[in-house]
């Protein structure tokens, strides 16, 4: 469970599973904002205090890579987790992320890898 409530982005032109998403998410304890496409997604990431991204890899115009692309520009240190319903993304765009994962892995894994994202870095 969230120990606090990081404000989340979602991003995912899927509604179904963009309200999927919300929902699991919100019942973890986060706060979330959502966005159909990476243009809306951008404009979210740049004015509110968002913690960590969770990003679809596929989406019509811009795909997960150019959005990460360009998240890292205005807000280098937010983490970023990529969802993907392919295996085995190009290097160029799992470099941009911090995390990648299939839809398919399910709920469990998405908020495990989200809490480890969220964790402040712990020293040896």
């Amino acid at each position: 469970m969230a120990k606090s409530s990081h404000l989340i982005l979602c991003v995912d032109d899927e509604l179904v599973g963009l309200r999927v998403r919300k929902m699991l998410l919100e019942r973890a304890g986060y706060r979330v904002l959502t966005a159909i496409d990476g243009t809306s997604g951008l404009e979210i990431f740049k004015n509110e205090p968002v913690e960590a991204v969770v990003l679809d890899y596929s989406m019509p115009g811009m795909h997960g890579g150019q959005v990460a692309s360009l998240m890292r520009q205005v807000k280098p240190k937010i983490p970023i987790l990529l969802l993907s319903a392919y295996i085995g993304l190009p290097a160029e765009v799992t470099s941009l992320v911090d995390l990648y994962m299939t839809k398919g892995e399910g709920a469990p894994i998405l908020l495990n890898k989200l809490a480890s994202l969220l964790q402040p870095a712990s020293a040896p």
